[in-house]
């Protein structure tokens, strides 16, 4: 199926508007996941930040299993007989950077203004430059999921609410809604990281009841 910029995530349009490559979605995730897993790694051995690499390998994790996920609903999303209003609410309006980019400064504001002993315990007294870059690069990978999920739940309800579909699509969407759900449950693997963070944990989890509530709504209405 050929798509164009509009039809996709953002991230979709990145990983298949790169010049030349050509990458599978198999490929892109498989790359994506050593270049960080790789990263963690050499970076944690290098700098002796031994702590960290744990959390590292299972933000690392969750950020691969995001994007898998990711095409899968962007794929299964276009395939819908949904009116074209649905799909450019969804993909054309690019609402989920906007969300992920606030949900990423959010938590640099609570890392760098509320709690900076969080980074003091995870890298040290001065964390080393490359060390910092790739814990960024991971976590806006880990937020845009977020914001990406939030905004998914979001357009499931407003279709529930907008757009009448026969049986076997309704079927279909709820399907995509429940799935939503699993996909903003893959950051509760963070969880045992953030026992001790409780203004994280709160938004993580509740990040997780919020998706599941909208999609339940959605699913509801469908």
């Amino acid at each position: 199926m050929t798509r164009e910029y509009g039809d996709t995530w953002v991230y979709e349009s990145l990983v298949g508007g790169i010049p030349g490559l050509g990458l599978s979605r198999a490929l892109a995730v498989a790359i994506q996941f050593v270049l960080f897993q790789v990263g963690v790694l050499a970076l944690g051995w290098y700098y002796g930040v031994w702590d960290a690499v744990v959390a590292g390998t299972v933000a690392v994790v969750i950020a691969a299993a995001g994007s898998v996920e990711m095409h899968r609903l962007g794929e299964r999303n276009r395939l819908l007989p949904t009116p074209s209003s649905h799909k450019r609410l969804l993909f054309g309006s690019s609402v989920e950077i906007v969300l992920g980019v606030l949900a990423f400064i959010a938590l640099m504001t609570y890392l760098f203004a509320w709690d900076e002993t969080l980074i003091e315990r995870l890298f040290g007294l001065n964390p080393p430059v490359p060390v910092v870059y790739l814990t960024l690069l991971i976590l806006w990978d880990l937020t845009y999921r977020i914001g990406t999920s939030w905004w998914s739940a979001v357009v499931a309800l407003w279709r529930a609410v907008h757009v009448d579909l026969d049986p076997e699509a309704t079927a279909t969407v709820r399907r995509l809604d429940a799935e939503n759900i699993g996909f903003s449950a893959l950051q509760l693997a963070l969880v045992p990281f953030l026992l001790s963070e409780p203004i994280l944990l709160g938004a993580v989890v509740g990040h997780v009841l919020a998706v599941a509530i909208v999609c339940t709504a959605a699913i509801v209405l469908s």
